[in-house]
């Protein structure tokens, strides 16, 4: 598994289309794609609104996730960090911000690869064969 992380509009998915010669059908909307599709899917991006999307479903963000990383452990996530700045007032918010980094940090466990994008330039904080 590969995820990027990185503020919204920072070129994640520019760099991911590049890095790994993707088509823009290879992308998944994590904003509006089934839940299904994501255990197959190549590439999924905004993971952070279906981790929403699932929240407000009564779904277990924690839970599907692990899931995704069993199931699909050759795919793709892109998510926005959303941790840093000013702690949302409402509780929903502060937990869908929770539940966003345990999920992050869950995908970031299972990857070979995590690379955090700022201003269209990849650093990598993980880098591992995809064995091990």
């Amino acid at each position: 598994m590969v995820l990027f992380i990185g503020g919204a509009a920072q070129g994640k998915t520019t760099v991911a289309k590049n890095r790994f010669s993707l088509s823009d059908s290879d992308f998944l909307d994590g904003a509006t794609c089934a839940t299904e599709e994501i255990f197959s899917a190549k590439c999924i991006t905004h993971y952070h609104l279906l981790i929403r999307r699932w929240m407000d479903s009564g779904k277990d963000p924690l839970a599907l996730t692990e899931r995704l990383c069993k199931e699909n452990p050759n795919g793709i996530v892109l998510m926005n960090e959303i941790g840093c700045g000013i702690l949302p007032m409402e509780k929903q918010e502060r937990l869908w911000r929770e539940t966003v980094g345990r999920c992050g940090c869950l995908l970031a466990e299972h990857a070979h690869t995590v690379l955090r994008v700022f201003c269209g330039i990849p650093t990598v904080l993980k880098e591992e064969s995809a064995h091990g």
